[in-house]
């Protein structure tokens, strides 16, 4: 007994194993569509059924390295894996109705268990009936009691064949042997099954024939066809003129497919008029099918029906019984009872996925994510479902025929706002209680170049001192793109700039990958103090997108350019002399120093000093415009000649400076003659070339012949106007004036711009010219620069000592 109770547990434990690998199976296998193979049943073992290794889409090899094996809940000889070659092979010969029995088609599931790494693959294997069953009856003589009294056209319902094929090859027709007193009628039952009805032709006399043989032949609709016999045994029996009656002959009940085994289903009664033996009725179930006989059992005294095993609903939902109800005579009455089997809601909805997309673009119209099948095995109310997914998703559920549904995009997607939906469709019946099923579905946004990169500002300004090295890093531009992969990588570059003249390519170079702007040459801000230009920001989309944004670059002034004095000139020619009357008084204004800086700001603030002279204390100059004054009165004791050294000095960081020489030269009036260059003018004078020579001597001849004539034309004008009513007259001098007594390019850097009455004085008698009073103050020079732009004009008003 020890023993006996061991092994039950051993096989109670391998039960529950096969059972939880089952389970296992069934739910890693969900959702893939099932590998499927046929065969006809009753093929000989080690047949070839596929190569499993191609419709794996792996190698031969590659199956044994991972351990592939055959998993079935059935019998797992019934296959065989070769794993060398990957052939899949028939284990044993098939026999498709001791495998599924009446039900088509005859599908037996297993699965291919790869175990490196782990991978389930669903697989059926379809067998096919063929017609090697012949219709067999269960019993091979069937005993008939008729009556003689029966009249022509009664029905004797006999027992049916059955035949374990299916389909085509299942039982067709029923034939019986010639005779003159029977034919037969072939009825169809609910369950698909044919029935055989013997028909009497003609009345039976007992006393001429008292027993009748016929053979009753079934035929199924194979090819060949094939059948089988039983003998129909017909005795004639003396009257027995009453035979029982139910009370009804159709009974119809509902049964549901949870009642208990041993609970009623029906109870039927008949009653027969005769008495004694002939009056006991004895009730039976007439020629039932083995599913009834499984399924059901009668008591033969009261006719009561009770259920043997549990129903299933959605395995069989009605069973057509037929109970007979004989007499102790041998007469008997006939019956039918449908059951109907009623649904209870113990099926949970089915979702059956018919394809899935994992990634949906994002801007694309309606999109079909998924198609999917749902069912419930139940019926009614129990059958009816409600599909529906969460509220806060851009999907929608879109019902179809057939309990087909598809999920679809409601609007476009945006990966920038959110690039990855968990969407859990969840399908829930009606019945009572509700049951459900959730299947859930991840979808990926993929991403599509609808942004364009976008700078971070939308202009620049860069700043970058002159002189620079080259190469060097002015500063950087950044843009940002929203979209993902590709489609944000930016890449930088620069565009043609507005001013076609600016030379953009030999002056700035941009990193297209980190926007890091560089200058490529030294930048002079003398030259170019600002400039402008586009960067373009370019995302490697398709097609793609680009943004751009303004960069000024600034070039900030360095000190690098001297003072540049243009006024005296210092071009190797001969030396600037000023002259300057001894009656001057202090202050008086001898020379201005004009000088400009090509540098800007502070760096081109001047200023001016006397760093050395021939006479200390006799010439001072103004630092903030470069006026040279006498500081004192001037005396017979001072040199007649003197060299003043000035130095221009800009207010740069160090500070830059330029020297000029300047020659002053004393008289004691206009009038005075010729006096002679000073030394260094001669020697510089001496060394100038013959060409330099000829152009002094030719620009000396214009200027004196164009200064003659605006003196002859001022003396005509101020003679006419002054003819009336001035005192002592003026007149036009009759003598000529001496050409080296007039400074017509000296007298250029005064602070203001004099013009003179030039007169004789009355009765003298002499050729000097008396010094007035300035009456007209026109020009003022300031030291901005300007000094370029304001000493021609300048040089056009004309000064006399």
């Amino acid at each position: 007994m020890t023993g006996g109770m061991e092994a039950r547990a051993e096989r109670v434990g391998r039960t529950r194993q096969v059972l939880l690998l089952c389970a296992f199976l069934g739910v890693s296998g969900a959702g893939a569509e099932p590998l499927r193979y046929s065969v006809a049943e009753e093929t000989e073992s080690g047949t070839f059924l596929a190569s499993l290794a191609n419709d794996l889409r792996l190698g031969a090899g590659e199956l044994a390295a991972r351990g592939c094996r055959i998993v079935s809940d059935q019998n797992t000889g019934l296959l065989l894996l070769n794993p060398l070659t990957g052939d899949l092979l028939l284990g044993e010969k098939l026999d498709r109705e001791e495998l599924c029995g009446p039900t088509e088609p005859c599908v037996l599931p297993f699965q291919v268990l790869l175990e490196k790494p782990f991978q389930i693959f669903r697989a059926e294997l379809w067998v096919r009936d063929v017609n090697d069953h012949s219709p067999v009856f269960l019993e091979r003589e069937i005993p008939l009691k008729i009556l003689e009294s029966t009249t022509p056209g009664a029905a004797f319902l006999l027992e049916g064949a059955q035949d374990l094929d299916v389909g085509t090859n299942n039982l067709r027709n029923y034939t019986i042997s010639a005779n003159t007193y029977f034919h037969i009628n072939v009825h169809a039952r609910g369950e698909g099954n044919l029935y055989p009805e013997l028909v009497l032709d003609r009345a039976l006399d007992r006393e001429q024939l008292p027993e009748l043989s016929l053979t009753l032949t079934a035929v199924d609709g194979g090819s060949p066809p094939r059948s089988g016999t039983a003998l129909v045994r017909i005795l004639v029996l003396d009257i027995n003129d009453n035979a029982p009656e139910f009370a009804q002959s159709l009974y119809k009940v509902q049964v549901p497919e949870d009642s208990p085994v041993g609970s009623l289903v029906a109870a039927v009664s008949a009653r027969d008029l005769d008495a004694g033996s002939n009056g006991e009725i004895v009730y039976a179930f007439f020629y039932a099918t083995e599913r009834i006989l499984k399924t059901f059992q009668i008591n033969p005294t009261s006719g009561s029906l009770y259920l043997k095993i549990e129903l299933n609903y959605e395995e069989m939902q009605n069973y057509t019984i037929t109970i007979q109800a004989q007499d102790g005579g041998g007469l008997s009455g006939k019956c039918t009872v449908v059951v109907q089997v009623t649904d209870v809601n113990d099926n949970a909805p089915e979702l059956l996925l018919s394809s899935l997309l994992t990634s949906v673009s994002e801007n694309s119209a309606e999109t079909i994510v998924a198609v999917f099948k749902i069912r419930d095995k139940d019926s009614g109310n129990n059958a009816k479902m409600v599909c529906s997914i969460q509220d806060d998703l851009p999907f929608l559920l879109k019902p179809s025929v057939e309990n087909f549904y598809t999920l679809v995009t409601k609007t476009t997607l945006d990966r920038e706002t959110m690039d990855e939906y968990n969407i859990t469709i969840t399908v829930t019946d009606m019945g009572t209680p509700r049951l459900k099923t959730q299947h859930n579905i991840t979808l990926f946004v993929s991403d599509v170049n609808d942004n364009a990169p976008a700078f971070t500002q939308t202009s620049y300004t860069l700043f970058i001192q002159e002189n620079n090295s080259p190469a060097l890093h002015m500063g950087s531009v950044s843009a940002t793109d929203r979209d993902a992969g590709a489609n944000a990588q930016v890449t930088y570059s620069l565009l043609q700039p507005q001013d076609p003249s600016l030379p953009l390519d030999s002056l700035v170079s941009i990193n297209a990958d980190n926007g890091h702007l560089f200058a490529l040459r030294a930048l002079d801000f003398e030259a170019l103090q600002a400039f402008e230009f586009l960067v373009g920001a370019t995302d490697r989309g398709a097609p793609a997108l680009s943004s751009q944004a303004r960069v000024r670059v600034q070039v900030l002034d360095a000190n690098d350019n001297a003072p540049f004095v243009l006024y005296p000139l210092q071009n190797g020619s001969a030396p600037c002399t000023e002259l300057v009357p001894r009656a001057a008084e202090p202050g008086y204004l001898v020379s201005k120093v004009v000088a400009v800086d090509g540098d800007s700001g502070q760096n081109a603030w001047l200023s001016y000093q006397l760093l050395k002279a021939t006479e200390p204390g006799l010439f001072s100059v103004w630092a903030h415009n470069g006026e040279v004054r006498t500081a004192r009165l001037l005396s017979e004791r001072d040199a007649a000649k003197h060299r003043l050294l000035l130095l221009v000095k800009d207010n740069g960081e160090p500070p830059l400076s330029a020297s000029v020489t300047l020659h002053v030269l004393l008289v004691d009036g206009f009038s005075q003659p010729y006096l002679p260059l000073l030394p260094e003018a001669a020697a510089a004078a001496a060394q100038t070339d013959p060409l330099t020579v000829y152009l002094v001597i030719a620009l000396a001849s214009v200027s004196s012949l164009f200064l003659f004539s605006v003196l002859a034309f001022v003396g005509v004008r101020l003679c006419r106007r002054g003819r009336a009513g001035l005192e002592g007259g003026c007149s036009v001098p009759e003598g000529h004036f001496p050409g080296h007594l007039v400074d017509v390019s000296g007298t250029g850097t005064l602070s203001q711009s004099y013009q003179y009455e030039v007169c004789l004085k009355g009765g003298s008698g002499t050729s000097e010219f008396k010094f007035l009073k300035p009456i007209i103050s026109n020009v003022q020079f300031q030291s901005t620069g300007r000094e370029v732009e304001e000493y021609p004009a300048f040089q056009r008003d004309l000064g006399f000592w």
